[in-house]
Order: structure tokens, then C-alpha cells, then sequence
């Protein structure tokens, strides 16, 4: 008697159709693919929705229907040995096998079950989503004759110490403050209290989707409205821009970042350059891989007993991304992560040297290319040292375990154990060459070039 179960020998029509039209898939181990289609439709052909997905997956130019799955506590789909977020794992499938994160997906509008509305159910047809492309930037317009700047002040004459290997200067001391990205409303430097993480911006979705974790009594939407955005708040140019300007386009670098290890004050390690969209920073011992930075082979002589306490529970660390012009972190390690993004920190309206906590699981929105070509062109016009003062905006720095600042023990990240320093190479190149194209003022800042 020959079975007619759905894992027989006798393959039903509809899986044959579907494994078919799958893509290649680069890291297709032990027939995974196979796995994760023979599961998904024994889900549907319960629900009665395996004709949909057959439909939507044959006919990808006609209008198709919504095919869902029950959504998980964690948002997420274990299949075989891989855990992933569903629609991620079927766009990869049948759309783009290049697909690295679900921040590169947006749902089409007449889906009421995309990912990101975070209902009971979610849509897994590949065909209801679009990719995000990475945002034509508009070019920097930097005038001929640079206007004065609204700032004075001693700047160093020496290049940027994000060039250099001794990152204690720039580390212990806050960013400075710019009246001019925070409007008149905002006061000088003063330590507020450290706010509570925020890991929803807008279309955000933390890694615990049903959790409402956020500010007490109210909603991380609320926080990251656009009403609270300081692009609005911005004041315009004191000067007209001139007619004779310099264009400086925004050009995608090799590598979008350069990621480097401490342990306190030490740099442990080589710099770890970023060519992949997605990094993971982990306690792994694998020097080979180009999409991860293990830190369990590094060694430091100056090692005490709490960095070695503090990289046992670095476990499997965090993920940065960068997809559509954005920089994410996702927080995958055991214990909190602890982080300063001025770039981030402006977007909530926060002081810039705000240090924000991300609890296990969640995530959050560390840079956005648009917001900071904004700023670039606005502090273009302004002069000089307002471009300058932008060079630490392009850095990110990222405790595990301990954290630092004005609610800490430890004031600066070269005391916490073990924490990494990201800079964004893109901004930071564009930034640069903006300052070529204009006049240094007379105490000799320059260029990192």
C-alpha cells in the first residue's frame, strides 16, 4: 500500500511546484530548503491556504492573496537546525536568495498581515512585500566662499583621533554640544537621567514583538514621532546658499564599516572591516569567516578577572546590519548591550552623549544616511568647524554587560570590560570630502585625508 502522506515518497503537485520555483540558495545545508517548504505546507494544507501560496508562488504578476501563519511569542520560525523571522525566510526562497534582514522588506499596502503590523498572524507570500533599496542620497552643496561659522572654540590641528589607534581622548569625553541640531529649546550639557531603551523607530519591530517594552506609560511610537524628529526642528541657514556651489555626491565604500575590540583602554585585535550587510560580533573562535568578528581567540596581556568574566557572557554578542541606508544592532547575547549613537541619540531628541541599554532580543536603529545627509548639507552652509564637529556622529560605541555614564559607576567606556568602537566609513568619506572643498578656518583644522 503506497502512503499519500505529505512526507512520502509521493510527492503532492503543489511541493513539487514549490521546490521548483525556490532560487538557489547560497548556504543550502543539508537540504534545508527542502525542510522549510515540506514544513510550511503542511501548515497551510491545514489551514486550507496551500493553493494560495501555490497560486502566488506560479503567477508572480497577478494580484494574490494573503497566505499566514500563526505568529510565535519571539516573532520567529525555527525550521531544522536555522531560526529566522518567516517572511524573511520565503522572500529568501522564492524572491532573494541574496536577502540578509527583514529591515531590507516593507510590505505592499494592501496586505493586512505584513510583519510589521504585528497581529496574531503574519503573511508569508513572498509577493506581498517590496525590497527597500538603499536611498539615492542628493548631493552635499558646498559653497565656494564658506560662510562664518557660529562657533568658535580651539579645535585639534592634528587629524581626527578616529584615525589614530589611542581612542582615550575621544572616548572619555562627551560630544560636543551643537545648539544648532537640537534648536533653542534644547539646554547645554547637562547628565539627564539615563532614559529607558527604546527599540521600536517607526516601522521597527523589537525582537519580542508582544512585549510593549518602551518608556513607562507610553508607546516607543510615541517617542519616535515625527512631531519629536529634530530634522523639523532645524533651523534654516543664516546665509543664502550661493550660486556657486560644489556638489559632493555620497559614494558606497568597500567595506561600510570598520569595527575594532577593547578591553578597557586596550585595543585588542585588528580593526575588523565590514563588507558584508550583516556582521555578527561574537565569543566564537573562527578567524575566517568575512560576516563574523570572533573575539574568543583574541588575547591581551593586560587581561584581568573581570574582562574574563565579562567575555563569558558575551555568548553569541550582537548583530549590526546595514540595510537601506540604516545601521542596525540586534542584541542576541545573554546580557545587556550597552549603547552611545549621537546620530540615534538626535533622533529622540536626547542629549548626544546619551548611552541607551538594549536588553536580550531586542534591537535598535543606531543611524539613518538621510537624516545625517540632512545635517551635512545644513552644517555645509554654516561653515567650517559645524562640519567638523559632525566626525563623531560617524562613530558608534558599544559595551557588553557593563555599562557607562552619569548613572554608572563607570563615566567612560575605557572603563567598562570589553566594548567595541564602529565607524561608519560612508558618512565618514563624505564628510571628509565636503571639508576638502572648503576653506579650513585659520587655527588649522583639516581633513582627515
Amino acid at each position: 500500500m503506497i502512503s499519500t502522506g505529505l512526507f512520502s515518497n509521493v510527492m503532492s503537485p503543489s511541493i513539487k511546484k514549490l521546490l521548483n520555483f525556490r532560487k538557489p540558495q547560497e548556504d543550502d545545508i543539508d537540504d534545508w530548503s527542502d525542510k522549510a517548504i515540506k514544513s510550511l505546507a503542511k501548515k497551510l494544507k491545514k489551514s486550507g491556504s496551500l493553493a494560495d501560496l501555490e497560486a502566488a508562488i506560479t503567477n508572480p504578476d497577478r494580484p494574490s492573496k494573503c497566505v499566514t501563519i500563526p505568529r510565535s511569542l519571539d516573532g520567529r520560525l525555527q525550521v531544522s537546525s536555522k531560526k529566522g523571522l518567516p517572511h524573511v525566510m520565503y522572500c529568501k526562497l522564492w524572491r532573494w536568495p541574496d536577502l540578509q534582514t527583514h529591515h531590507e522588506l516593507k510590505g505592499i499596502d494592501s496586505c493586512d498581515f505584513t510583519f510589521s503590523k504585528k497581529g496574531d498572524d503574519v503573511c508569508i507570500n513572498p509577493y506581498h512585500y517590496i525590497r527597500v533599496d538603499n536611498p539615492v542620497l542628493p548631493p552635499v552643496l558646498v559653497p565656494r566662499v564658506p560662510v562664518p561659522s557660529e562657533l568658535g572654540g580651539d579645535y585639534p590641528s592634528t587629524l581626527s583621533p578616529i584615525q589614530s589607534d589611542d581612542y582615550s581622548s575621544m572616548s572619555s569625553q562627551p560630544p560636543p554640544y551643537h545648539p544648532t541640531l537640537f534648536g533653542a529649546g534644547m539646554q547645554p550639557f547637562q547628565f539627564p537621567e539615563t532614559p529607558p531603551p527604546i527599540y521600536d523607530d517607526k516601522s521597527d519591530i523589537s525582537a519580542s514583538p508582544r512585549s510593549n517594552i518602551g518608556l513607562p506609560g507610553s508607546s516607543a511610537s510615541s517617542v519616535c514621532s515625527p512631531v519629536n524628529s529634530p530634522m523639523s526642528s532645524l533651523p534654516p541657514p543664516q546665509a543664502e546658499v550661493s550660486e556657486d556651489v560644489v556638489p559632493v555626491t555620497y559614494i558606497e565604500p568597500d567595506h561600510w564599516c570598520e569595527i575594532s575590540y577593547y578591553e578597557m583602554s586596550d585595543h585588542v585585535g585588528e580593526k575588523f572591516p565590514a563588507r558584508r550587510q550583516v556582521i555578527n560580533i561574537d565569543g566564537g573562535t573562527d578567524p575566517s569567516s568575512d560576516n563574523r568578528y570572533c573575539l574568543g581567540l583574541l588575547s591581551n596581556v593586560n587581561r584581568d578577572h573581570q574582562i574574563e568574566q565579562t567575555r563569558r557572557h558575551i555568548g553569541k554578542g550582537i548583530r549590526l546590519s546595514y540595510a537601506a541606508g540604516e545601521v542596525y544592532v540586534e542584541n542576541l547575547s545573554e546580557g545587556s548591550i550597552f549603547v552611545q549613537s549621537q546620530n540615534c541619540n538626535i533622533r529622540h531628541r536626547w542629549h548626544p552623549a546619551t548611552v541607551c541599554k538594549v536588553p536580550q532580543g531586542c534591537y535598535l536603529n543606531l543611524f539613518n544616511n538621510q537624516e545625517f545627509a540632512e545635517i551635512l548639507s545644513q552644517m555645509a552652509h554654516r561653515g567650517y568647524e559645524d562640519v567638523y564637529q559632525l566626525v563623531t556622529m560617524c562613530t558608534i560605541r558599544i559595551s557588553f554587560v557593563k555599562g557607562w555614564g552619569a548613572e554608572y559607576r563607570r563615566q567612560n567606556i575605557t572603563n567598562t570590560p570589553c566594548w567595541i568602537q564602529v565607524i561608519l566609513n560612508g558618512p565618514l568619506q563624505w564628510l571628509d570630502k565636503v571639508l576638502v572643498q572648503m576653506k579650513p578656518p585659520p587655527n588649522g583644522i583639516t581633513s582627515f585625508s
